[in-house]
């Protein structure tokens, strides 16, 4: 599944970050690597942006970035 689908207040674990070049670079430099719980907050009244916690901050990142973020677990928190 991928980060995009996950519902405000379901989170999950990070196995991969998709894309190429400087978008998969700036996805990991955000913090968003393999192995990382992250939970969706909140989703904008029109789908994107959407808002994630993770590592104990907030990080707002757009629904096509999401889709390039797969999740090996997911649960409700």
């Amino acid at each position: 599944m991928t980060l995009d689908n996950v519902m405000p207040g379901q989170g999950g674990v990070i196995s991969s970050i998709g894309g190429q070049g400087m978008l998969r670079r700036r996805l990991l430099d955000m913090g968003l690597t393999p192995n990382t719980k992250v939970r969706v907050r909140k989703v904008a009244p029109m789908g994107d942006p959407m808002e994630l916690l993770l590592r104990n901050y907030v990080l707002t990142i757009r629904k096509e970035e999401a889709s390039k973020i797969e999740l090996k677990e997911v649960f409700n928190s």
